[in-house]
């Protein structure tokens, strides 16, 4: 039998990660009100064992409370730490086959996953949690559905609980959504950004988007709900070229940018048709992406 078939026969079988049974024990009413905190077990207990058991503990002290978040993005599910948390968890031991935690809200348990390492050749259908390998930054985690991808996943979404997003709102930690204004640098992509432009309304309007190996829809790209991470995806839209150049300043030294106007799929309702400015706009751009250290290539 091949080890990846032998995998296959071991994976931890989560068949549905959703709101928090009854029977874990949760906050007693003379226990201080703390909000959003992630705990682990009190027994360490393994993932592939979480469902089958009518009884689970907590630890005594949460392995993140409230006060280490800096920002829960509910548009992302990134939690961003401070420096002393997020290293709390670059150091928390966490075997292949995962380390269970449990979501809670003033030690109400309310839905389960595992911290998990990006090494493992284990397969989870639940929350996970991806341990950060070394100093990264910035200092983010994310709620995931799935490993080693959400494609894994079985049931319904339980981040979106809101008793969970209430709390964070309540102390001040929720966003639901960044803005490029509110981040220093955009995050490096393995194949570089995606630029794609076209009129409407009389002015040019751009969208930036990561690079992937699939031809983009066009609805995708002209879509205005912008998707704004510091570790992960990004589709941003602007209207006007000082907009554009304000995007591509926020891009990494020395990042491929590959401008586009019609290697995607024209599938949807729209009747936008990409295309490129004038060409006294694309050397304006060109010039703004070279004296940023950006690698713009014109398709």
């Amino acid at each position: 039998m091949s080890g990846y078939s032998k995998n296959i026969l071991v994976k931890v079988l989560v068949l549905s990660v959703i709101v928090f049974p009854l029977f874990l024990v949760g906050c007693t009413g003379n226990e201080k009100v703390e909000g959003f905190a992630i705990y682990l077990t009190k027994d360490d207990i393994r993932p592939s064992q979480m469902e089958a058991l009518s009884h689970v503990e907590i630890t005594e002290k949460p392995v993140i409370s409230i006060d280490d978040i800096i920002y829960y993005n509910s548009q992302t599910h990134e939690l961003k730490l401070t420096p002393e948390a997020f290293e709390r968890i670059s150091v928390l031991d966490v075997p292949v086959s995962g380390r269970s935690f449990v979501v809670c809200v003033d030690k109400g348990p309310v839905y389960w996953g595992a911290f998990w390492v990006p090494y493992s050749s284990f397969l989870f259908e639940g929350v996970t949690v991806r341990k950060p390998l070394g100093s990264e930054l910035p200092e983010i985690i994310t709620i995931e559905l799935g490993y080693p991808s959400n494609s894994f996943y079985q049931g319904g979404d339980p981040r979106e609980n809101e008793t969970v997003l209430q709390s964070l709102e309540q102390a001040g930690k929720l966003t639901t959504g960044l803005s490029i204004t509110d981040i220093d640098k955009l995050p490096l992509s393995i194949k570089g950004y995606e630029l794609y432009s076209w009129m409407e309304e009389g002015s040019w309007h751009f969208t930036l988007i990561t690079g992937t190996n699939r031809n983009k829809f066009i609805e995708e790209i002209v879509s205005e709900e912008d998707i704004i991470s510091e570790v992960g995806w990004i589709k941003i839209h602007v209207v006007g070229v000082s907009e554009i150049k304000v995007v591509l300043a926020k891009l990494p030294l020395d990042e491929n940018v590959f401008w586009s106007a019609g290697l995607m799929a024209s599938v949807g309702t729209s009747s936008i048709v990409m295309g490129y400015p004038p060409q006294s706009v694309i050397d304006e751009i060109e010039e703004c992406a070279a004296a940023l250290g950006l690698v713009l290539t014109v398709l």
